[in-house]
C-alpha cells in the first residue's frame, strides 16, 4: 500500500490550485528537512478538459471585479473564503507562473495569449517543479477511515483507485459536479463524501442554455445576438430578472443573460413549479415608456412602415418576425395601427412570453447548482465538518457564480485555502 501526506481526488482547476498551494506551503516549511508527498489522482485519460474548453477556448480565468453576490449559496461562506484569495491574489498568482493576463472590455480577464493550454501548461509546470505526482486514469471509487482511525478526529484515509490502493492522512476532494461530464465530472464524488458523513443537495443543470418549443421563430433569427431584460417567475412569483445579451439559435435561446437565468428556470421547474420567463426587447423601458415611444413614432411619422420602424430600435430579423408573430404585416403605416395592434405589438415588445421546452442538460451545462452545503465544511480551511481530514473544494460545493470567469475564480480561491491547510 502506498503512502503520502496529501491526496488530491480530481485534476480540474480547484484540484490543480489545491496541489500548487499545498506543494508552495510544504516547500516553505520543509526547509532542510524531507518533501512532503503530494499525489494529484484524475480519472479521465487526459487533465484539465474543462479548462481547455472554456470560454471557447481561452480561458477566462477569473473577472475584474467579484463579488459574493456573484454567486449563489451561503454568502457568508463565500465572502470569507473570496476574501482569503481575491481577484488580485490570483493575479499575482497566475503572474507567478509566468501567465500574463488582460482585461477585457466585459471586466473578463484572459490569459493575453488567447489560449486556454496556456493556463494548463503553467498549472501542469508548477506542480512538476514542486514534485507533485500527477496521474490519469488514475479513478478513485472509494475513500474510507483506516481501521483503526477514529471518525470523531484526524486519521488516516483508506483510498482505492483504478490503480490500486493507497494510504493518507489528508484528502482534497475535487471531482466536480455534474456538469460536462464528457470531461469527467460526472458526480460520483458525491458518493465517495456521502459515504464519508456528508450531504447534498439536490443538483440541477446552470449556465445551461435553453430550448424553445419548436413553433417558436428562433430557428429562422439564429446567431442573432441582441441585449434584452429576461424575468423569471414561479408560480406567479417572480424569482429572478437581470439584463445582458441574448443569442438566439437554431434551437432555442442563449448568450450571458440566459445562461446566468438558466438556473432559476430549472430549479423552479424541477421543483414543480409552473415556470414562465418574459423577454423585454427594450430593456430599461417598461409597458408604459414603450407607449410613448411607440406613440410619438406613429404621430411623427404616420406614414412610415411598422417593420421599418421597429428596425431602427431593434435588429431588422427580430424586428419583422416580432411583427408577424403579432399577426400584423411589416408595410403597414403607424397611422393606421388600430388600438388593439399597437397592444398586442407593445407586449411583445415589453414583455414576450418565451415558450421554453427544456435545459439542454448536463453535456451542455457549464456548472452545477447544489452540492455539498457549504455550512458542512469549515470556511477557514474548506476542511470537513464530517470527517477531519478531508477537504472540499469547487464545484462539489453548493456554490455557482454567474458567467464571466466567477466560477474559476471559486476554484482557484476554495482551492488555496484548502491547501495551504492541508499542507499546515
Amino acid at each position: 500500500m502506498e503512502t503520502y501526506d496529501i491526496v488530491i481526488v480530481g485534476a480540474g482547476a480547484a484540484g490543480l490550485a489545491a496541489a500548487i498551494f499545498a506543494g508552495d506551503t510544504c516547500r516553505q516549511g520543509a526547509g532542510a528537512g524531507r518533501q512532503s508527498r503530494i499525489i494529484v489522482l484524475e480519472g479521465a485519460a487526459s487533465i484539465g478538459a474543462k479548462i481547455l474548453v472554456s470560454g471557447g477556448g481561452r480561458c477566462n480565468v477569473t473577472h475584474a471585479e467579484v463579488s459574493p453576490l456573484d454567486f449563489n449559496g451561503s454568502r457568508n461562506v463565500i465572502r470569507n473564503v473570496l476574501a482569503a484569495f481575491d481577484v488580485a491574489a490570483t493575479c499575482r498568482w497566475f503572474a507567478s507562473l509566468d501567465v500574463e493576463l488582460k482585461r477585457e472590455e466585459s471586466g473578463k480577464l484572459f490569459p493575453v495569449t488567447d489560449s486556454a493550454r496556456t493556463v494548463l501548461a503553467a498549472l501542469l509546470g508548477r506542480c512538476d517543479e514542486l514534485g507533485i505526482s500527477v496521474r490519469t486514469g488514475h479513478r478513485v471509487h472509494a475513500v474510507r477511515r483506516a481501521d483503526g482511525a477514529s471518525s470523531e478526529g484526524p486519521g488516516d484515509f483508506v483510498i482505492e483507485h483504478a490503480g490500486g490502493v493507497l494510504r493518507v492522512p489528508r484528502v482534497i476532494m475535487a471531482t466536480g459536479g455534474r456538469s460536462l461530464p464528457r470531461t469527467g465530472s460526472d458526480g460520483a464524488g458525491w458518493d465517495i463524501v456521502r459515504s464519508l458523513g456528508h450531504h447534498v443537495t439536490d443538483t440541477y443543470p446552470a449556465l445551461v442554455p435553453l430550448v424553445l418549443q419548436s413553433e417558436m421563430f428562433h430557428a429562422e433569427l439564429s446567431g442573432l445576438s441582441q441585449p434584452v431584460e429576461l424575468s423569471t417567475s414561479a408560480d406567479g412569483k417572480r424569482i429572478d430578472r437581470r439584463t445582458g445579451s441574448m443569442l438566439w439559435t437554431h434551437f432555442g435561446i442563449s448568450g450571458p443573460v440566459v445562461m446566468d437565468a438558466s438556473r432559476h428556470w430549472v430549479i423552479a421547474r424541477g421543483r414543480g413549479q409552473r415556470v414562465e420567463m418574459h423577454c423585454n426587447f427594450l430593456p430599461g423601458h417598461d409597458f408604459e415608456q414603450a407607449e410613448n415611444w411607440l406613440r410619438g413614432a406613429a404621430a411623427q411619422r404616420p406614414r412610415t412602415s411598422l417593420g421599418r420602424c421597429l428596425s431602427e430600435r431593434l435588429p431588422e430579423r427580430l424586428a419583422l418576425a416580432l411583427v408577424r408573430w403579432t399577426g400584423c404585416e411589416p408595410t403597414v403605416q403607424m397611422g393606421q395601427l388600430t388600438r388593439m395592434q399597437r397592444r398586442t405589438l407593445l407586449h411583445a415588445l415589453s414583455a414576450f412570453p418565451l415558450p421554453v421546452e427544456r435545459d439542454r442538460g448536463w453535456n451542455f451545462a457549464e456548472v452545477t447548482a447544489g452540492g455539498v452545503p457549504l455550512e458542512e465544511i469549515d470556511y477557514r480551511t474548506m476542511e470537513s465538518r464530517r470527517a477531519p481530514g478531508l477537504y472540499l473544494v469547487g464545484e462539489m460545493l453548493d456554490c455557482d457564480g454567474r458567467i464571466g470567469g466567477f466560477n474559476f475564480q471559486w476554484a482557484w480561491a476554495s482551492g488555496c485555502v484548502a491547501g495551504r491547510a492541508a499542507a499546515s
